[in-house]
């Protein structure tokens, strides 16, 4: 067994189980788990790490993360909003479940500390594990066909909706379209997490407006 296969095949390997074991223990962090698979990055690109995962820096683009991103995040938003939520919801027979932010209405300080974590945690924490770590490692594994690429979006949109089961059924089905969405876009973009990073915050943003003002 040399070198090479240990840091190519078996770091990411190693690094999955250790984020399903944080999983299954009940403190599972994005945070953490980001970090957890940035360090198994490292090991395995060296150098070329942050690149691996799609932090590039010729696609750092002002128009993409502060024009098309906030434009394409908040429209994203309203059809989350006024299509998927009632259609959703409506084939489930239950309300989403956003019971856990019920303390930050109308709550400035405690909504702004949301924010920080919200970017922290999902636009960064979520699009490094599930964007530019996992659906990048499927690819390198299983390959880039079609079948592959629809199997690789469906799957991790999956997953991500797992993540998001304290929302309810409801939450987890479109929590789950959303990661595939996000999925496609970086598809799309060809692996610029800059440009997923934004978008996933410029969706999150009005979200918290929103809940702010207790719209949600």
């Amino acid at each position: 067994m040399n070198k090479t296969f240990l840091r190519t095949k078996l770091t990411p390997i190693i690094a999955i189980i250790l984020c399903y074991i944080l999983y299954l223990s009940g403190y599972f962090q994005m945070t953490i788990a980001a970090l957890i698979l940035i360090v198994a990055s490292i090991i395995e690109y060296k150098k070329d790490a942050f690149k691996s995962l799609g932090f590039q820096r010729k696609k750092v683009n002002v128009k993409n993360l502060f024009i098309i991103a906030p434009l394409l995040g908040i429209g994203t938003f309203l059809f989350y909003s006024f299509v998927m939520l009632p259609v959703v919801t409506s084939l489930t027979g239950q309300a989403i479940d956003f019971s856990e932010f019920e303390s930050f209405k109308g709550n400035l300080p405690a909504i702004l500390s949301l924010l920080i974590y919200v970017i922290a945690s999902a636009a960064f924490g979520e699009e490094i594990v599930f964007r530019g770590y996992l659906m990048r490692q499927f690819t390198k594994f299983f390959g880039s066909s079609k079948i592959s690429l629809v199997l690789n979006v469906l799957l991790l949109g999956f997953l991500f909706g797992l993540t998001h089961a304290y929302q309810g059924i409801s939450g987890q089905i479109l929590s789950g379209i959303v990661g595939m969405y996000l999925a496609v876009i970086f598809h799309i973009k060809k692996h610029d997490l800059w440009f997923n990073i934004a978008l996933h915050g410029f969706i999150d943003i009005p979200f918290l407006v929103c809940l702010y003002y207790g719209w949600i």
